[in-house]
C-alpha cells in the first residue's frame, strides 16, 4: 500500500462529512461521493456541507467531489462507506464498476435490512470481498464534536493490521486519537447494538425516568451487548474498552445522539413514523432493532432491553408498560 493512500468517502451525511474533514487534515486529495449536485457545488464554493454538519470547515481544494458513484469507485483504492444502512443496497445497485481488489472500510453503524448482515459481512458474502480487505471505523466519536475539533477517539478494526494502521494514520490529528483492533466483527456488532440501547435510553428519558435508572440501564446494556456478541462471534475481547463501552456511553447519554433523540420522542408519545419525519437524520437503531431481535431468537441470547425496544417499535406495545416490565428484569 502506498504512503499516500487513495481514499474516498461515500455518503453525504454528518458522519461522512466528519470523516472527510479528518482525512483532509492529512491527505492532499480525498474522494467524496454524494448524491446531491447542489450540495457539491455549495461545498466547492463555501467549504462546508450545506445540510449536514454546517459548522465543519473543510478545505474544498483537497476534495474530489462527484455525484457518480462509479467514477469514485473506479478512481480510489480505499472506500469508506458512510451511507445509512437503510439506503446502502439501493446505492450499491448503481454500481457497474467492480469492488474486486478494493479495500472497504465501514463507518456505517447498522445492519443491511435486505440481508440482515452487518456491513462487513454483507460485503464479504454479497461481493466476495475477503475480510482482510474489510475494516470498521467506530467510536466513541460524535460527528458534531469532530466539527468543533474537540478531542475524540476512534477505533479502526481490520484483520490486516497494516491496513488498520494506515487508515488510523490518515484519520488522526491533534484532536483525533486512533487505536487499532483485530475484532472486526465484534466492534461492528457493538456499533450496531449501542444504537438500540441509545433508543432505549431515549425512551426511558421521554417516559420520565431519571439518571439513577439510566445508570442501571447502561450497566445492563453493556452486559447484554457482551452476551449478544459472544453468541455471534466468540473471541477474547475486553467489553470495557472504548470501542464497546465508550461508544455505548456516548451514544446513550449525549445530546448529539440521534438514536437517543428518536427514543425520547417515542417515550413522549410520538409514533415511529412521526418521529422519523421530524428528524432530519437517520436513527440507525430503529432498523437495527428488528434485525437484532431476529438474530437473538436464532442464537438464544438473553436480551431484555432489545426485546423491550422491539416491542415498542415493531409490536405496537405501550412504551410505559413495556419499560415498567423491563425495570423488573434489570439488576
Amino acid at each position: 500500500m502506498n504512503e499516500q493512500p487513495k481514499i474516498a468517502v461515500l455518503g453525504g451525511g454528518s458522519w461522512a462529512t466528519a470523516i472527510v474533514k479528518m482525512l483532509t487534515e492529512n491527505l492532499d486529495t480525498v474522494g467524496w461521493y454524494m448524491r446531491s449536485a447542489q450540495a457539491i457545488e455549495h461545498i466547492k464554493k463555501n467549504n462546508h456541507n450545506p445540510k449536514y454538519l454546517r459548522s465543519a470547515e473543510i478545505d474544498a481544494t483537497k476534495l474530489d467531489l462527484s455525484k457518480d458513484i462509479n467514477r469514485t469507485v473506479a478512481k480510489y483504492d480505499i472506500l469508506i462507506f458512510a451511507i445509512p444502512s437503510a439506503f446502502l443496497t439501493s446505492e450499491l445497485e448503481k454500481l457497474n464498476k467492480s469492488l474486486k481488489d478494493k479495500i472497504i472500510f465501514s463507518a456505517i453503524k447498522g445492519i443491511v435490512p435486505e440481508t440482515g448482515l452487518i456491513i462487513g459481512e454483507h460485503f464479504n458474502k454479497e461481493y466476495n470481498i475477503p475480510f482482510e480487505n474489510i475494516g470498521v471505523i467506530t467510536g466513541p466519536c460524535h460527528a458534531e464534536e469532530v466539527a468543533m475539533e474537540r478531542l475524540s477517539y476512534l477505533t479502526i478494526a481490520c484483520k490486516d493490521e497494516q491496513k488498520a494502521k494506515q487508515i488510523g494514520k490518515a484519520l488522526k490529528s491533534w484532536y483525533i486519537k486512533t487505536k487499532i483492533s483485530d475484532d472486526i466483527i465484534g466492534t461492528e456488532y457493538a456499533a450496531m447494538l449501542k444504537n438500540i440501547y441509545a433508543v432505549a435510553a431515549g425512551i426511558a428519558h421521554g417516559l420520565g425516568y431519571g439518571d439513577n435508572f439510566q445508570s442501571v440501564l447502561m450497566s445492563n446494556a453493556i452486559r447484554e451487548m457482551k452476551r449478544f456478541i459472544k453468541k455471534v462471534h466468540k473471541m477474547k475481547r475486553n467489553i470495557n474498552n472504548s470501542a464497546y463501552l465508550g461508544d455505548l456511553l456516548v451514544t446513550g447519554y449525549s445530546v448529539f445522539s440521534r438514536n437517543r433523540q428518536f427514543g425520547n420522542m417515542i417515550g413522549k408519545g410520538y409514533t415511529v413514523k412521526s418521529a422519523q419525519m421530524e428528524m432530519s437524520m437517520i436513527a440507525e437503531g430503529y432498523y437495527a432493532t428488528k434485525s437484532a431481535f431476529k438474530m437473538k431468537q436464532e442464537n438464544g441470547a438473553k436480551t431484555p432491553i432489545i426485546d423491550a425496544v422491539y416491542n415498542v417499535l415493531y409490536a405496537d406495545k405501550d412504551a410505559k408498560k413495556e419499560f415498567k416490565k423491563l425495570t423488573n428484569k434489570l439488576d
